[in-house]
């Protein structure tokens, strides 16, 4: 017996895959140690708490029966009055759907050809234009409002819908352009030249091998792009005229009292965009499994 385990254990100290195995079974029994007492995993559950807490906190009181901060009972009666008795809040989500929808399109076009061009093109100025790209995510809302407002008063544009949309692609773009331009940092250009050896045209170039390839970036722009612009309330005040969108509208209501109907459109929306970020996952999944 003793020569038999000593044989086993010369055979060990040969054996470096042996010894790999035996390293990953012990990280593997640390891990399994340490998983559930850890700094990590408390400042983890700690964060997690922190965003969601007021999440379930405004889910829970949507379905309380009095407008007061005590739960007098469970009741349905501001899901009633969101759907059935809120016309003027339904009108300021359209509103908001319309100018996140027109705005993200507009940013999205115009961000991904500039992330290609920029990425792809020597020119002058490049690097100038590289680093003012970047000004409408650094400077503060007031100023980026404030300064949107005078250059449209300028040209003497009517304030309305029309100024809103400008304004949330203006801002939106740059969010855009550097999500896509991380994709195409990451583009092999022996594929374009392939492409052209093959007899493609720039066009066809574009649309067949380059668009497929940075697609993911392209709808994380938009997504981003999109609620960006919901969320948005500083700049939308500054150029909306009288259109009222929903921020607006909830901030409006907010001077006079918090109605439990905004915690009703509140869990509304959160089901709608958990839904809108599964599919969308499931989609970006399958879209690149296939290319």
């Amino acid at each position: 017996m003793d020569f038999l385990f000593s044989l086993i254990m010369s055979l060990l100290r040969k054996n470096p895959q042996a010894k790999i195995e035996s390293n990953k079974h012990a990280k593997r029994g640390w891990k399994k140690r340490a998983r559930v007492f850890s700094f990590s995993n408390t400042v983890l559950f700690l964060s997690l708490l922190f965003l969601f807490l007021p999440l379930l906190v405004i889910i829970f009181y949507s379905f309380n029966a009095s407008e007061s901060s005590k739960f007098t009972g469970f009741s349905l009666v501001w899901y009633e009055e969101l759907f059935l008795k809120s016309g003027a809040l339904w009108q300021s989500l359209l509103y908001s759907a319309i100018v996140a929808f027109s705005s993200a399109i507009i940013a999205t076009v115009l961000g991904s050809l500039a992330a290609i061009g920029i990425s792809w093109n020597k020119f002058f100025g490049k690097g100038y234009i590289r680093s003012i790209s970047f000004l409408p995510m650094v400077l503060p809302e007031v100023i980026m409002g404030i300064s949107l407002l005078i250059f449209l008063s300028g040209i003497h544009m009517n304030l309305g819908l029309g100024t809103i949309i400008i304004a949330h692609t203006t801002f939106c773009l740059p969010f855009v352009y550097l999500m896509v331009n991380a994709r195409v940092d990451e583009f092999d250009y022996s594929i374009i030249e392939a492409s052209y050896d093959l007899g493609a045209s720039e066009r066809q170039t574009l649309i067949k091998v380059i668009l497929p390839a940075i697609m993911p970036g392209i709808i994380s722009g938009f997504m981003m792009s999109i609620t960006m612009s919901i969320e948005d309330f500083v700049i939308t005040s500054l150029v909306n005229g009288n259109v009222v969108t929903l921020p607006i509208y909830v901030y409006n209501m907010i001077r006079h009292g918090v109605s439990p109907v905004i915690n009703a459109l509140s869990f509304v929306l959160i089901i709608m965009i958990s839904l809108m970020a599964i599919a969308l996952r499931k989609g970006l999944k399958s879209f690149a499994q296939a290319h």
